[in-house]
């Protein structure tokens, strides 16, 4: 299976995060090299507007056949804008069908060679139109609120009984980390159909850099994690 590395060059939360140093390599570098190792990925594309994150990407094993334009690389352009711009091109370029494919965020570094293969596999026993990863959320989404402009909290769904943690069924969000998504379904617009199933991961592994902070805890899971395997 083909997989996309989204890696744009504007990043306003932490500028530059995708090339950033992290334990000695770019913060793209852990998400190239867990793909590398998995046996379920053909080929890795990087999809950039930046020269310096291509350059990057490519030594360290990944492939940029063409950069992102510039319409792609904004605020306010969509994801799935870009997977259909690179799977268009692709295919236009090479006359090779691609029918399913994977989403690998670089924001990702401590996602495993594992996960992508049995993302993969479940994508393939199921038939799915789409597996993404999920977290389980901490605290019940019945606890939710919203605060607005005044501080005063507004409901965020009907239910707003503060049941005790224990009699909330279990709900999980997104992480960020992999998805798997016919074509198909990503031509017509959606993430998700009837068909589609989550990829259950712990949070250890579910860590998604977006600011300092994130930085700053996955870099302190990485050594935590490093230091454990030298033991």
């Amino acid at each position: 299976m083909l997989a996309i590395i989204p890696a744009r060059g504007g990043s306003k939360g932490l500028p530059g995060k995708n090339i950033k140093n992290l334990l000695g390599k770019p913060l793209i570098a852990w998400t190239i090299e867990a793909a590398l190792k998995s046996s379920s990925l053909s080929r890795l594309i990087i999809s950039t507007d930046d020269p310096k994150i291509a350059e990057i990407a490519i030594s360290y094993g990944a492939d940029c056949p063409f950069m992102r334009p510039e319409e792609l690389a904004t605020d306010s352009a969509k994801a799935i804008d870009t997977y259909i711009y690179t799977l268009d091109r692709l295919m236009s370029e090479s006359g090779i069908d691609i029918p399913n494919f994977m989403v690998l965020q670089p924001t990702s570094p401590l996602r495993t060679a594992n996960d992508i293969d049995e993302a993969v596999e479940l994508f393939k026993e199921k038939k799915a139109d789409s597996v993404i990863s999920y977290v389980e959320e901490a605290h019940p989404i019945g606890w939710h609120k919203y605060v607005n402009d005044e501080g005063k909290l507004e409901e965020v769904q009907i239910q707003n009984q503060l049941l005790n943690r224990q009699a909330h069924r279990k709900s999980y969000y997104p992480n960020g980390s992999i998805y798997v998504f016919s074509y198909e379904l990503i031509k017509s617009g959606k993430y998700f159909s009837d068909n589609s199933y989550a990829y259950i991961m712990d949070r250890f592994r579910s860590v998604d850099v977006d600011v300092q902070d994130d930085f700053d805890y996955a870099e302190f899971l990485l050594m935590k994690k490093q230091k454990e395997q030298s033991i």
